[in-house]
């Protein structure tokens, strides 16, 4: 398993940008596709953005398009997600999670990172 820390997080005005980072322990992060999932207070956790475990291939759910980009520098074992004019329906609790590249499901969490946009 790999163990993953989220930084990054805070509050920020409407329109602003946060950078979260995930570091990844362990010496094998490149057999790991990487995503970023968040929960918002009342909601269900929803998936934001993914990447290959080789960098390729980045999704994202349509609500976030044009605005957040991920990204990955497996040298670091760090995963990026830059987040450019957001919104106050961008607050929620952010959360970095891990599958192994043949795994369908994710199966390492993070302990999630607070984003609060203020109007």
């Amino acid at each position: 398993q790999v163990q993953l820390v989220e930084s990054g997080g805070g509050l920020v005005q409407a329109g602003g940008s946060l950078r979260l980072s995930c570091a990844a322990s362990g010496r094998t992060f490149t057999s790991y596709d990487m995503g970023w999932f968040r929960q918002a207070p009342g909601k269900e956790r929803e998936f934001v953005a993914a990447v290959k475990w080789n960098g390729g291939n980045p999704s994202y759910v349509d609500s976030v398009k044009g605005r957040f980009t991920i990204s990955r520098d497996n040298a670091k074992n760090t995963v990026y997600l830059q987040m450019n004019s957001l919104k106050p329906e961008d607050t929620a609790v952010y959360y970095c999670a891990a599958r192994y590249h043949i795994f369908a499901e994710y199966h390492s969490w993070g302990q999630g990172t607070q984003v609060t946009v203020s109007s």
